[in-house]
């Protein structure tokens, strides 16, 4: 079977700045039957390792270092062994979660992973936290876009380490140009495309949050 994309949800509490909120966090594996790669670890080791399915794991890839995001990443990578990537702007937050564990690789701005003959390209996209990355994957026609983009809006820019010029500029400059019918696959909740984003950016603009 050729390169897809397997889907699971947990569920547990993200906190920043002092607040404790409970989420639903979607876990993605893109791989084919032999090997593939995780994005994002959040709750649940288990939930991981069932939708990896005994398939060699390349890589464990951070879309951003909030805890509902990293939560069991280095656990996670013990049990696949595997290493965690994680953009360097966001060790910051990292330490917030896991001070005596690093991540194991540091991302860069256009990195291709290479699953096969495909490859998911890391695009550095700030707003939500400094290190946010978006991992696009051209043979799949997907994006998958961590907490900087969902269906309706871009990502929270509330809290401490965001800015919400700084996501939308990101927005605008790295996710709106992919193809329309890029299928936008977020953090949380369900997807989108690039196509039906690209009418919505100027209300989100104006709206101001």
């Amino acid at each position: 079977m050729g390169l897809r994309v397997d889907q699971a949800t947990a569920t547990g509490k993200f906190s920043l700045d002092g607040e404790v909120h409970d989420v639903e966090n979607n876990i993605w594996v893109v791989g084919d039957d032999q090997r593939c790669v995780v994005i994002d670890a959040p709750h649940d080791v288990e939930a991981v390792r069932e939708l990896v399915a005994g398939r060699e794991v390349l890589a464990v890839l951070a879309t951003h270092a909030h805890d509902d995001h990293i939560r069991v990443a280095p656990d996670l990578a013990e049990a696949v062994g595997a290493g965690v990537y994680l953009h360097p702007d966001d060790l910051p937050l990292w330490e917030l979660t896991h001070p005596a564990r690093k991540p194991h690789k540091l991302l860069a701005d256009r990195q291709v992973f290479r699953i096969g003959r495909a490859g998911l390209k890391v695009l550095h996209t700030p707003g939500h936290s400094p290190g946010s990355v978006c991992f696009y994957c051209p043979d799949l026609g997907t994006v998958f876009t961590g907490d900087t983009l969902f269906a309706g809006g871009p990502g929270a820019t509330g809290r401490s380490f965001s800015d919400f010029g700084t996501i939308l500029t990101s927005i605008r400059d790295r996710l709106l140009p992919l193809p329309g019918r890029t299928k936008v696959r977020p953090g949380h909740g369900p997807g989108t495309t690039i196509g039906e984003v690209v009418p919505q950016f100027d209300d989100w603009v104006a709206r101001g949050y």
